[in-house]
């Protein structure tokens, strides 16, 4: 696959993750692309309310990774990676 190509790839995948993120972010969750491989594998990571929760296979298998075939026909799997169930936290201001 061309650099230029997988690129673009990469991109449509985003674009497809972030039509679905309102749902996700609406339960406390998100997700985020970590790679897409050349054989169309796609790894995501589960963040915030969805590395706990109990339906995180079927949003999985029946929201994001159709979603995603549907709008990028070269995606054939999507991957989970699980990640921190809590917000990365702020960190602190130095002290003058």
């Amino acid at each position: 696959m061309a650099r230029t190509d997988a690129n673009t790839l990469r991109r449509r995948v985003e674009l497809a993750l972030d039509r679905l993120r309102p749902a996700l972010l609406q339960d406390g969750g998100n997700v985020e692309l970590l790679e897409l491989a050349e054989d169309g594998t796609v790894r995501v990571e589960l963040q915030g309310a969805c590395v706990t929760c109990p339906a995180q296979v079927a949003t999985l298998r029946f929201a994001i990774e159709p979603a995603l075939r549907r709008e990028v026909p070269e995606v054939i799997a999507v991957v989970p990676t699980a990640g921190n169930p809590e917000p990365a936290p702020i960190p602190a201001r130095p002290r003058s």
